[in-house]
């Protein structure tokens, strides 16, 4: 189904803890542009637990998705009768949050009769840059979130071929949980990144896991391990021993995550053949500037275009949920009421596969 004039997505997020809703327009050759993209975080409800508790979350969802919606409509300057369509997170995630989100999003497709697009959370992660970027099919992925870190060959909407995982702990978990073995409270990530750039990342030499096998896959659970031991070893801690500890994970991070992209650029030069090298990077451990650096040298070297979307982008939110039902609303490819949400959810499953209507 091929659209020649502009379609207007409502996007709904709550796949987690934030409780996200937005509003995208897509226009006939396939831009997207942002109306409104409003996000609740629930980090204060989560502060006290040092990390996401499921039922707190889902909760939180209930009390604050309508409001959420009721505002990014309203930012965006449209009524809901001009929606065409909306897209919620059907998974993977939180099953209850998820729940939330998809039947809001059930219960207003039903009032309005208005189409309903059930998103992987997955998908609207690697589709985001498309959004941001208008980058064109094919391209490698390097998602990296609190949940999933992974490389993916994107070859088209529905079309992801997984080339490489995490075997244990995900990236952003990983930095989490070392966050909270240190004590650095909740959120972890940002507060390791900010201390490491004042610790002597050489004083610890923590472990690289799996560097020395040819998959692309990754593991973190050793590295985390290492570095619990190093600090019970040398307990109580000063400021200058967590600074260079959160130093040496994040160096060791970064080595790993060096030498595994080039090896995915390899592959991809190789498969791919011709034409620009493209690397999406997505997720909110995108946000981190050394990871970021190690992967604008190593893309470098392959005269290759590294993409990261915006930051807003980039975690958990209702826009990039919006623009995936966009594309796949281009495509027409819609789901019916008895769409099941689900806590897991491979990106590189058959049932992703777009069948045009």
């Amino acid at each position: 189904m091929k659209n020649s004039r502009n379609t207007y997505i409502l996007g709904i997020e709550s796949s987690c803890d934030d409780t996200g809703a937005a509003v995208i327009m897509r226009d006939g050759k396939g831009r997207g542009k942002i109306l409104s993209n409003v996000v609740r975080s629930q980090i204060e409800e989560h502060l006290e637990f040092g990390g996401v508790v499921p039922e707190l979350a889902a909760r939180a969802h209930v009390i604050y998705i309508d409001q959420v919606i009721e505002r990014a409509i309203k930012e965006s300057g449209l009524e809901l009768e001009q929606i065409d369509a909306i897209a919620a997170t059907a998974g993977p995630g939180l099953i209850g949050g998820v729940l939330v989100g998809l039947t809001t999003a059930k219960a207003m497709c039903a009032a309005l009769d208005t189409p309903l697009i059930g998103i992987n959370h997955l998908e609207a992660h690697a589709l985001s840059a498309r959004l941001s970027d208008d980058v064109e099919f094919p391209y490698l992925l390097l998602l990296v979130s609190g949940g999933h870190t992974q490389f993916l060959l994107v070859r088209g909407v529905g079309d992801y071929q997984l080339w490489g995982t995490s075997i244990d702990d995900a990236l952003g978990e990983a930095f989490d949980k070392v966050a909270k073995m240190l004590g650095l409270g909740y959120p972890g990530g940002p507060a390791v990144e900010r201390l490491a750039a004042f610790g002597n990342a050489k004083r610890f030499n923590f472990p690289r896991p799996l560097l020395k096998r040819k998959t692309l896959d990754f593991s973190f659970s050793g590295l985390k391990t290492a570095v619990r031991l190093a600090a019970e070893k040398i307990a109580p801690l000063s400021e200058d021993d967590v600074a260079d500890i959160c130093a040496g994970f994040q160096a060791s991070v970064c080595d790993i995550i060096k030498v595994k992209t080039e090896a995915a650029l390899d592959r991809y030069q190789q498969e791919i053949g011709a034409g620009e090298i493209k690397m999406v990077v997505a997720g909110g451990v995108a946000a981190n500037k050394a990871i970021s650096q190690s992967l604008s040298e190593v893309i470098s070297d392959f005269n290759g275009r590294l993409i990261v979307p915006p930051m807003e982008l980039c975690t958990d939110n209702g826009a990039m949920v919006a623009w995936a039902g966009a594309e796949r609303y281009a495509l027409g490819c819609f789901d019916s009421f008895d769409l099941a949400a689900r806590a897991r959810w491979p990106l590189d499953e058959p049932s992703m596969k777009v069948i045009n209507k």
